[in-house]
């Protein structure tokens, strides 16, 4: 490990000597310790770990780093407690090993790495005999009974800098979530911090939550971070992080999520792919302060896009896959159907900023290409500290706090009538965004709802609001000219009698995508 990183002394390893279960006030004064680490990190230089792995791991590939298998029967308190702890190797893509402390009476003791608990198959096989001296862990994984009494499921996993990703019930890993994001598309480059050190806080018997802490460490700052998990139906995850910044920090990222959209419902070109939508997350959405929910629809631009969505004090932010019908995306591997989708409530007052939105040009699934994250409009200068409080939770299609019905789907193309004799311009656009829930549900066809249609620049032409067959829900459509290259900034809502009944619809077109 680096030499900023060293064991914690007596003083921090042995909070208390008795035997009884770890107390609340223990916890709370191993974090206290951990945050005064973090600011003695802060004040003094960034050094980045200078270690090796063992020679036999460092040039493994990825169908080799997946025959290294942890063994199951050697988890942390299996059969002791409804949670139990797996353990990552490291090799491949995870170079930097991580110190694990458990956390258990009272007491926090490292970790040591066992090449014991591991099975080394098929390709990996010739590691078994290995020097694998300081090859050390590379992350975890917690287990509990989530779908049956029985069997301990995997909801969380802690692998890679300062990424972990959570799956609720019947749900498979999608999305993730990280501790930080610095200075994402900026022009110097993004910096990744990284957790360097975890305690795990032995849980009771039969408790139903468990708590982790960890350090993180970057080149622009240090950080105490508290993660308090409670796994259910929907996994919870209570985050508070305490940050010391080394030095200015230009775009700090809060509750960073970063997915991956390959193609769906808004992209403008042919794409040579039997499955019609393959991606993590189809929106954002968005709960502003003065209570106006915004739907984002994501895309896979031909160049990076940045949008920002401002509010002051938001209610909460998130990345969703609403569609959960295997019909959606037809892949029996990858059932993109069955991704969860993640929200970010503050438990503080965030003040004035905005939601940020990245989205990269991706060839395919294999890149994550969407991020958001919370940026204050107060930057982070050096020797300042910050506090956050926040909730991740997992969910499928729809938040149970949201009422006003939603969009389901955004289609859009040329905007002219066909077999005319003078056609419309190449650039009119035809925009469809069908909605869903709420007051629409068993609405009747001669309801006077209304399409309301705001675009910050180019005319917008033939708004319409009409209903889906079935009862299914209702279209609302309209023709955007747009103002030469420059792009338009749309947002839609559907009202009745003057009263909003949907979600905010809102979309950037840039003319240039449809070429």
């Amino acid at each position: 490990m680096s030499p900023i990183l060293p064991t914690m002394g007596v003083a921090l390893l042995m909070l208390c000597g008795s035997a009884q279960a770890t107390t609340e006030d223990e916890v709370a004064a191993l974090f206290d310790r951990v945050t005064e680490r973090a600011q003695t990190l802060a004040d003094d230089e960034y050094r980045e770990d200078s270690g090796e792995l063992p020679a036999a791991l460092r040039d493994l590939d990825y169908d080799t780093y997946r025959q290294i298998r942890f063994r199951p029967e050697a988890a942390l308190w299996r059969d002791e407690a409804l949670f139990s702890v797996q353990l990552f190797h490291t090799g491949f893509l995870f170079d930097a090993p991580v110190q694990l402390h458990v956390v258990e009476d009272g007491e926090s003791q490292p970790l040591a790495f066992d090449p014991a608990r591991f099975r080394y198959d098929d390709a990996a096989a010739p590691l078994a005999d290995a020097d694998l001296d300081g090859a050390g862990h590379a992350g975890f994984r917690l287990h509990y009974p989530l779908n049956g009494a029985e069997y301990h499921d995997e909801f969380a996993v802690f692998l890679g800098a300062s990424y972990f990703r959570l799956v609720g019930r019947d749900q498979g890993y999608g999305l993730s979530a990280r501790g930080l994001a610095i200075d994402v598309a900026t022009s110097g480059g993004e910096e990744f911090p990284a957790f360097r050190e975890f305690w795990l806080v032995e849980p009771d018997p039969d408790a139903t939550r468990m708590t982790v802490l960890a350090l993180l460490d970057s080149p622009s700052l240090a950080g105490a971070y508290r993660f308090d998990i409670v796994p259910r139906k929907n996994v919870e995850v209570t985050v508070e992080k305490r940050l010391f910044a080394r030095r200015d920090v230009e775009k700090l990222g809060v509750a960073p999520l970063t997915s991956m959209f390959a193609h769906g419902d808004t992209t403008p070109r042919p794409v040579d792919d039997y499955r019609p939508h393959v991606h993590d997350s189809e929106g954002l959405l968005m709960h502003t302060a003065g209570g106006e929910w915004i739907w984002r629809p994501l895309n896979n631009p031909r160049e990076l896009r940045v949008t920002s969505l401002r509010d002051d004090g938001p209610r909460g932010f998130g990345l969703v896959q609403r569609n959960r019908d295997f019909d959606h995306y037809l892949d029996l591997e990858a059932r993109y159907e069955r991704r969860p989708s993640l929200w970010v409530e503050p438990l503080d007052d965030w003040g004035p900023g905005g939601v940020e939105l990245v989205e990269l040009p991706a060839p395919d699934e294999t890149h994550d290409n969407i991020v958001a994250y919370w940026v204050a409009e107060a930057p982070l200068r050096e020797g300042e500290s910050r506090t956050l409080r926040y909730r991740i939770r997992t969910f499928d299609a729809n938040l149970p706090e949201q009422h006003l019905a939603r969009v389901v789907r955004t289609r859009q193309g040329w905007g002219g009538v066909p077999g005319r004799a003078d056609p419309a311009p190449a650039s009119r656009r035809h925009f469809l965004v069908d909605f869903r829930g709420g007051e629409l549900e068993g609405l009747a066809a001669d309801q006077p709802v209304t399409v309301n249609v705001e675009a910050n620049r180019g005319e917008v032409r033939h708004r319409q609001a009409q209903p889906l067959p079935d009862g299914s829900g209702w279209r609302a459509s309209f023709r955007l000219d747009p103002d030469g290259e420059r792009p338009a900034d749309l947002r839609l809502h559907l009202s009745l009698r003057d009263r909003v009944i949907s979600e905010t619809w809102n979309h950037v077109w840039y003319p240039s995508e449809s070429r």
